[in-house]
């Protein structure tokens, strides 16, 4: 199939199938909108648009991260695209995570299933007492007792937990050894094991979520697990973390320009036919034509950054590309911040009620300056890697 017969079809889905529903999805629990949401997975499968950023031999569609982030960036114009294909984080970087570094026994058991669509899954590394940005420290630790392994430690912010069938949790195997870098380790751990606990999901500007939509506190204690579910060698969880967020990152750029280009849709067409008397519109108000000439530009240029990303990470790789990575981290998140908050405003009292998508994402997303690393974090790495180049001369 031709690419551009790929996005045509996904578009058409999107049109057709997912935005007239959107509205009702949007205002149901988890469990009542399950199951229509897996009636539209079954017709993505029919469509053979599955799963789309994993290899075909694997059930997947085999794109690239170029073409996959075309695909994301129709995606993210509803909070529900990808889910209906299955590349929703943090499920797509648990699959990614496994692909690479799952052993056949753990792909049988975990990852196959989760390509399927059957099982969803969580990622478990942020905790309360230990900054979120630096993934060489934290508290939650594994013990050897013969052979399993006995879990410790207090976990948030784990997207998905609520329902998942596993989550792949960070945790220190060697919280001594000499190389910080070295000290963890990611295994996987089904939730329905004794010692694992789901605490709460955590209120997101006020919105508590559930299932996939939701965002977990969990307690481990004394929760055995076989060390046989150990991802990789004992203390590559630096290592493997690194593999999983850089991609990871770029997949939530790829997602933020889709929702981008729905709010400036949505700025544009209000801003066209919202009458302010005497025979004016909005449009006509040079404050608002700044701001959708601002928003314009801004899109155009994150869309350039994102697609160099893309394309350097198919190329060179992820690691050599991940101060490219980092710039798009943080500019795009603050693309999103100011076009949502441009179409906010120009929807004045209705853009801050849940009529409009716009309050739903200013909350959900206002989050994406902070989580895979603050906007201060991948600035500072940028600017000093900018900074080596010269200081060496």
């Amino acid at each position: 199939m031709q690419f551009d017969t790929i996005l045509e079809k996904v578009k058409s889905f999107l049109r057709d199938e997912l935005l007239p529903i959107e509205a009702t999805l949007r205002h149901q629990a988890w469990e009542e909108k399950l199951p229509l949401l897996n009636q539209l997975r079954d017709k993505v499968k029919d469509l053979g648009l599955w799963t789309p950023q994993i290899p075909q031999h694997y059930g997947g569609m085999g794109l690239n991260v170029a073409q996959f982030g075309a695909i994301s960036e129709i995606l993210g114009a509803s909070p529900y695209g990808h889910f209906c294909f299955n590349c929703q984080a943090p499920d797509a970087g648990n699959m990614e995570i496994l692909l690479e570094f799952g052993t056949e026994e753990q792909k049988e058991k975990y990852l196959l299933p989760l390509l399927a669509g059957e099982i969803r899954s969580c990622f478990a590394m942020t905790e309360p007492g230990y900054a979120g940005s630096n993934p060489v420290n934290m508290g939650t630790i594994a013990t050897k007792n013969g052979d399993n392994y006995v879990l410790e430690g207090h976990k948030w912010f784990a997207t998905g937990a609520d329902g998942a069938a596993f989550a792949i949790v960070m945790l220190l195997t060697d919280p001594e050894g000499g190389n910080p870098y070295q000290r963890a380790s990611q295994v996987i751990v089904p939730t329905n094991t004794e010692g694992f606990e789901l605490v709460r999901n955590i209120p997101i500007m006020g919105d508590v979520g559930g299932g996939w939509e939701s965002h977990s506190e969990i307690l481990i204690s004394q929760c055995h697990i076989s060390r046989s579910h150990l991802l990789g060698e004992e203390g590559s969880g630096f290592t493997i973390a690194q593999k999983r967020l850089g991609p990871g990152r770029i997949h939530h750029c790829m997602r933020w320009l889709g929702i981008c280009e729905r709010a400036f849709d949505m700025m544009c067409e209000r801003a066209a036919t919202r009458e302010l008397g005497h025979g004016k519109r909005l449009m006509d108000q040079q404050t608002i034509q700044n701001w959708i000439a601002e928003s314009r530009a801004e899109i155009n240029a994150a869309r350039l950054l994102v697609q160099d990303a893309a394309h350097k990470i198919d190329t060179i790789g992820a690691y050599r590309a991940r101060t490219d990575i980092s710039i798009i981290k943080f500019y795009c998140a603050k693309v999103l911040q100011d076009v949502l908050d441009r179409a906010i405003q120009v929807h004045g009292a209705l853009g801050i009620t849940d009529d409009t998508l716009l309050s739903f994402w200013y909350r959900h997303e206002r989050g994406a300056r902070i989580y895979d690393g603050a906007d201060e974090v991948h600035k500072t790495r940028v600017a000093k890697q900018i900074l080596k180049q010269y200081a060496s001369r």
